[in-house]
């Protein structure tokens, strides 16, 4: 413990870090080459070999050239995922089904519900439509 001081620990950490962060930005960048659907084929051909034989460098190249791409590919794909999630949780509750002009069970039996107390369906008339619709 002795031969190796203190601020080497911290400075081998840093390092450590710096370098578990590089990784991390190649395997963004070399996603964002894949998803990016205006660059062509030998363009992503070119950056991935870039950014493999070259990897500070290449990395370093492409976050500079097209690191606003990459910023806007992100909120784009962030942006489509929350639609995307919005319209699942709308189509789970049964609101899509309303603004399509069919009612889901509940909204059925609830709309009975209303015919019944305002006299406009008899009981007899209720239960067998409230039977109809639980069927």
């Amino acid at each position: 413990m002795d031969d190796y001081p203190l601020l080497n620990v911290f400075w081998t950490m840093l390092w450590f870090f710096l370098w578990i962060m590089w990784l991390f930005l190649l395997f963004k960048v070399i996603t964002d080459i894949f998803r990016d659907h205006e660059l062509g084929g030998w363009g992503k051909a070119g950056w991935l070999i870039f950014c493999i034989l070259l990897p500070y460098l290449g990395v370093l190249v492409y976050v500079i050239a097209r690191g606003r791409g990459m910023g806007a590919r992100d909120v784009k794909q962030a942006k489509e995922a929350e639609a995307r999630f919005q319209e699942y949780i709308r189509q789970t509750a049964g609101t899509q089904a309303a603004a399509n002009g069919t009612l889901s069970a509940t909204d059925e039996l609830a709309r009975l519900a209303d015919l019944k107390d305002k006299g406009a369906i008899s009981e007899e008339e209720f239960q067998q439509a409230k039977a109809k619709v639980l069927a």
